[in-house]
């Protein structure tokens, strides 16, 4: 029997229970980015797991859907809560999993919820939506063939200055979220090991003032030296060897 509930044959996850668990991609800035079917999905679920609940109240205000259960599902209570979720589930409810913005699971709760509900025999459902990795790789105009998606850079400096030595001799573009407060100095990290190499830094994405700042990071790093970045950030990385107008490698 606890074979079965760890490895549910398709068969299984069909009949088990009748419930739902939809993770669903929210807007990274421009609230218009919602999708249709996201809006059906929010107004008839029974709950509504949030990273923020009074992030998403809004979200849900704006969408013009009047009550539903919020419960708060974020990086500190989610390994305790999911079993919650998937109970809800279950009894044949259908919940709903946002994050703050962009798609739950990328850098995000939803990962463990997803693996829990499976592993019950709960059926899962992605909506997909806006997301700022894809938003910007394909704003930046670096190859987007082949990317590499490394979450938030490290704070502390030797992790950080690691993971950038990597992203310039990687041979994909490499993406990254990054705090405006940070974003001067990983600049300067990146134009230490290798001043001409290009980057961007695309800040945000889909809002009113919406940029992107492309160059060699010698000349981003003195950019932001005179202006200070403010507002969400997505740090891309050009790959090693390849050419900056077909992509293709040299």
């Amino acid at each position: 029997m606890s074979e079965q509930r760890n490895s549910p044959s398709a068969e299984t996850q069909l009949s088990h229970s009748f419930g739902l668990i939809q993770l669903i991609a929210t807007p990274i800035g421009n609230l218009g980015d919602i999708t249709f079917r996201a809006v059906e999905a929010l107004r008839h679920a029974d709950l509504i797991a949030c990273e923020d609940t009074r992030h998403s109240r809004k979200l849900l205000d704006h969408l013009g859907i009047e009550f539903r259960e919020l419960i708060a599902l974020h990086e500190h209570n989610e390994k305790a809560r999911v079993h919650l979720l998937v109970e809800r589930a279950n009894v044949g409810e259908s919940v709903a999993c946002l994050t703050d913005a962009g798609m739950p699971g990328i850098s995000d709760p939803g990962y463990r919820l997803v693996n829990a509900a499976l592993e019950a025999g709960i059926r899962v459902e992605v909506l997909p939506g806006p997301s700022a990795v894809t938003t910007a790789l394909v704003g930046s105009g670096f190859p987007s063939d082949a990317f590499y998606f490394g979450g938030f850079l490290p704070v502390k400096s030797g992790r950080r200055a690691t993971e950038l030595s990597a992203a310039i001799a990687r041979r994909e573009t490499s993406i990254y979220f990054e705090s405006p407060y940070r974003i001067l100095t990983t600049l300067r990290v990146i134009a230490d090991l290798a001043p001409e190499h290009e980057v961007c830094v695309a800040r945000e994405l889909t809002k009113k003032f919406e940029t992107y700042h492309r160059g060699s990071a010698e000349a981003l790093a003195k950019e932001f030296t005179q202006r200070p970045a403010k507002g969400e950030i997505t740090l891309l990385i050009h790959g090693a060897g390849r050419n900056k107008i077909s992509g293709e490698a040299d």
